[in-house]
């Protein structure tokens, strides 16, 4: 009884997951779902995932996609930055329990990082289903190598349900990471736009590895369908769901790789505001003459008008800052990284006394463009080192990309 219970379930909620449309793509829960649960058939399964781990309707949770599977055998969730239900954006986050299915949860963000030895005894496989949105600092991707290396150790089956990259396929945007300097948001050498799908991060993670040698672990890939390398999100057909409390639209992850950067300094980005990564200021900032010397630079793809502004949260909050609204007038072909690097130029000549640029190493991973940056180098000159290391790159990934232009 409990078996055709459980298969009723499964059915009632593929029902509520319209087919795709004529060029609709489909994300890796998508296809496992339409070919039955079949890598997961017999297994005890733990599942990474959060709020973004949904079929194409945009409502229908892999969470419940598994616990409802009859031949699936969902024991654990485990949960990345911002939780399960990425609500919440604190740097400690508790283990819980799962309210709808009583399943226990287990924090990999706050003193463990990645699955212990514990919670992989009684599993056959471990699943990864989170959106990433393309950027090497953006936590999810660091979340899933540890726990490779975790289910490599312990002779755990690693699966990952693949999906689009928001922001393109195509395009990849340096500094390369210093080597040596890897940390969780930069755990591995590459770009910060790298141009990949978690899964294929994930064939990239097992081959190179990392300190202690390849990730020898028994992956599998459940592909995409429909999506090609130069489609960004607005292509797709999917729901956008924000993969992060502040990642509220596609413009804001297209920006995020370039104006990303300037958040661990004195600079705010709009966080307590109603458009994150799309706006950033400070209250040393007079924003008539940063737009005027911005626009001046003529960055490719966007454009940028002063304004003030008074975060509600966040940095600077309750305090009124001059800033700048930054306009996408190409979001296709917008370099990101060389408008996050033209704004640190112009913020070290216009306001050297103010600007804090200590903090600007810690995402951008790079000591050579941040000397740069510290030595008042020109836009131009920063552009030029940014780039340096990004072919040598394309021809690593080149083996382990599975999509098409």
């Amino acid at each position: 009884m409990k078996f055709v219970g459980r298969l009723a379930a499964v059915l009632l909620l593929l029902a509520c997951v319209p087919p795709a449309a004529q060029g609709q793509v489909l994300a890796g829960v998508d296809v496992l779902a339409r070919d039955g649960f079949a890598p997961l058939a017999g297994k005890r399964v733990g599942l990474i995932t959060n709020h973004t781990g949904l079929a194409t309707d945009g409502l229908t949770t892999t969470i419940d996609l598994l616990h409802a599977a009859p031949e699936v055998e969902l024991v654990r969730l485990f949960g990345p930055e911002h939780g399960l239900r990425g609500e919440l954006d604190q740097s400690q986050i508790d283990d819980g329990v799962d309210g709808p299915t009583g399943l226990p949860i287990v924090s990999l963000y706050g003193p463990r990082r990645a699955p212990e030895p514990q919670h992989l005894t009684d599993l056959d496989v471990l699943v990864f289903d989170i959106q990433d949105i393309g950027c090497r600092f953006y936590t999810y991707i660091s979340t899933m190598k540890l726990a490779m290396r975790a289910a490599a150790t312990a002779g755990v089956e690693f699966v990952v349900l693949d999906r689009p990259n928001p922001i393109g396929g195509v395009a990849v945007e340096g500094p390369m990471l210093d080597p040596g300097d890897e940390s969780f948001v930069g755990c591995h050498p590459l770009p910060v736009r790298h141009g990949m799908t978690i899964g294929e991060l994930a064939e990239l993670f097992r081959r190179e590895g990392d300190d202690a040698g390849p990730i020898d672990v028994r992956l599998t890939l459940v592909p995409c369908e429909g999506w090609r390398r130069d489609q960004l999100h607005d292509a797709t057909g999917a729901v956008w769901t924000d993969p992060s409390p502040n990642m509220r639209r596609l413009e804001q992850a297209i920006l995020y790789p370039g104006v990303g950067l300037l958040e661990t300094t004195n600079v705010s980005v709009g966080r307590g505001t109603d458009t994150p990564f799309e706006l950033f200021g400070a209250p040393w900032i007079e924003p008539r003459e940063l737009a005027a010397a911005l626009n001046a630079a003529e960055t490719p793809g966007v454009r940028f008008v002063p304004r003030w502004f008074t975060p509600d949260a966040s940095k600077f909050a309750g305090e009124r800052c001059g800033g700048i609204d930054i306009v996408l007038t190409d979001p296709e072909g917008v370099n990101a990284v060389d408008v996050g690097l033209t704004i640190a130029a112009e913020l070290r000549r216009l306001y050297p006394e103010d600007w804090q640029t200590k903090g600007y190493s810690r995402l951008l991973i790079h000591r050579g463009v941040h000397q740069a940056v510290i030595d008042d180098a020109s836009a131009e000159v920063l552009h030029r080192l940014a780039r340096r290391g990004l072919e040598e790159f394309r021809e690593r990934r080149q083996s382990v990309l599975r999509y098409q232009r």
